[in-house]
């Protein structure tokens, strides 16, 4: 089978286009977006993404649309009009879905990660315990399209949109679900009901409250994170599960202390629905107590 050949040409200007980051070396910050790309250099794809990097770094895609599944960008070549692009990633049916939901809901504290915003590097092994990939496992899961001339795939308007993906990625992991059939709101909701805490913080029912305990002072952030008494002080007395996770964290706001970038109640909020569940394990002779389960 013959080849046709195209001289090598260079791509018209772009005024607004949109641009990686990153300037030399590896794209994408994140470890979500990195595994992204290994996974199609994993496929073979490695000569053939870089053909387009020089094309996300200058600018050359002109738009990008993510929605369910796909990816719909423009990629200006050396025609005078942009190519077209798509993307499309194989996305889980109802049934993968639920299964999904359901080994990420037994992962306590995976699942609060999520809850909080972060993806935990497990994600992926829990995903798979599902039976379906997070990433693209092989070229069966991915179809991609572009109206240039160009006969290979990825060609360099496709590998440019890969990369401007993954950085998007780095920006909103929850776009990688996205790419396997929910959105970010649709698939935390999903989260929380197999959890079992849908929607925020309940309302108490006022003809049920004790009106004959006294109201406790506002609770505020000020001074909450100064150390007054040493923790052997501390009595603790384990009831019944709360019926708000983090209703502590939620009342105090954001902390004045941060770590790096993180606020640091951020990066807390997953321990406040794990410990109540080991400790309460540890009380009642569980001779196993959960380690993220």
């Amino acid at each position: 089978m013959g080849y046709y050949y195209f001289p090598k040409s260079s791509p018209r200007a772009v005024k607004d286009g949109i641009k990686v980051k990153s300037k030399r070396g590896d794209i994408g910050e994140q470890w979500w977006s990195k595994r992204f790309l290994d996974a199609l250099n994993r496929m073979g794809m490695d000569n053939r993404l870089a053909r387009g990097r020089t094309y996300a770094r200058k600018g050359q895609v002109t738009s990008l649309v993510i929605k369910k599944g796909v990816v719909h960008a423009s990629v200006q070549g050396s025609r005078p009009r942009p190519y077209q692009v798509s993307i499309a990633l194989n996305t889980w049916d109802d049934k993968e879905w639920k299964k999904v939901i359901s080994e990420i809901a037994d992962q306590a504290l995976h699942a609060a990660s999520l809850l909080s915003g972060e993806i935990p590097h497990e994600i992926e092994e829990i995903v798979e315990n599902a039976g379906v990939h997070l990433f693209p496992g092989s070229t069966k899961d991915l179809k991609t399209d572009c109206n240039c001339p160009d006969y290979a795939n990825p060609c360099k308007h496709i590998a440019a949109v890969y990369y401007i993906l993954a950085e998007r990625f780095d920006a909103d992991p929850f776009l990688i679900f996205a790419m396997r059939g929910k959105e970010k709101e649709e698939f935390l909701e999903e989260l929380r009901i197999e959890r079992g805490s849908p929607g925020d913080e309940p309302v108490p029912d006022q003809q049920s409250v004790d009106t004959s305990v006294t109201e406790p002072s506002p609770l505020t952030a000020a001074g909450f994170y100064d150390l007054k008494v040493s923790l052997d002080d501390f009595n603790v007395h384990p009831t019944a599960e709360p019926e708000v996770t983090g209703a502590l964290l939620r009342r105090l706001g954001p902390s004045p202390l941060f770590v790096g970038k993180k606020n640091f109640s951020e990066l807390i909020a997953p321990v406040y629905e794990f410990a109540p569940l080991y400790v309460r394990r540890m009380i009642h002779g569980d001779e196993n107590p959960p380690s993220g389960k």
